[in-house]
């Protein structure tokens, strides 16, 4: 993107894509290829720069929009301060002060990322599960016993889905809980192996 500094101030944006008229001169859109910096300078266009050091995972954290400038005769985009998602649930409330209740009488309830991540947690420990519910169901139609390492494995699934849950509830903050998920190298440079502080699901192979 490019912009147009008139009097120290950005008077308008370009995309690059077509020519453009600056006072009684047309320009041809290969000024924004085929010229120099230096020669779309002369004539008052300057690429804009984003500064992207406020700008967070979205995943985690509500961005700004950007705000453009103008520093040392450079068309400058940035973001404010990124503001952190909802980290635990809240009841939402009426202008009055009074519960928000929906169609059923019930409290509104927003849900914060605990309650979203833990939630992810829970379909994908069922959808694991769902893999080997035919033992269950086959030994309850006809008796055949499961096999001890199924039984394990679900076990062990149904373990680790609360270790996670739990670790999330712990999450002090949006960067603890973003921390969980973030994969690290606990190998070597060599032999890398990556991992999460969340952990992963066990595999009924492993």
């Amino acid at each position: 993107m490019f912009a147009l500094i008139e009097n120290q101030q950005i008077t308008k944006f370009y995309s690059g894509n077509k020519g453009v008229t600056l006072g009684d001169i047309q320009y041809p859109r290969s000024i924004f290829t085929l010229w120099s910096e230096a020669e779309r300078n002369a004539i008052g266009i300057f690429e804009v720069t984003v500064d992207t050091t406020n700008k967070k995972d979205e995943q985690w954290y509500i961005n700004t929009n950007i705000s453009y400038g103008v520093e040392s005769n450079k068309a400058v985009g940035s973001y404010g301060a990124a503001t952190p998602k909802l980290l635990e649930d809240r009841n939402e409330t009426n202008e009055d002060g009074s519960p928000m209740l929906d169609a059923d009488g019930n409290q509104v309830v927003t849900k914060g990322l605990k309650s979203q991540k833990k939630d992810i947690i829970k379909q994908q420990a069922a959808g694991i599960l769902a893999d080997t519910d035919w033992y269950i169901t086959r030994k309850a139609d006809a008796g055949t016993a499961v096999p001890s390492a199924v039984t394990t494995h679900r076990a062990a699934v149904r373990t680790k889905s609360g270790e996670m849950e739990t670790a999330i509830d712990n999450a002090s903050d949006v960067d603890a809980l973003a921390a969980l998920y973030e994969y690290v190298n606990t190998g070597t440079e060599e032999n890398p192996v990556m991992e999460r502080p969340l952990g992963e699901f066990p595999r009924l192979d492993s």
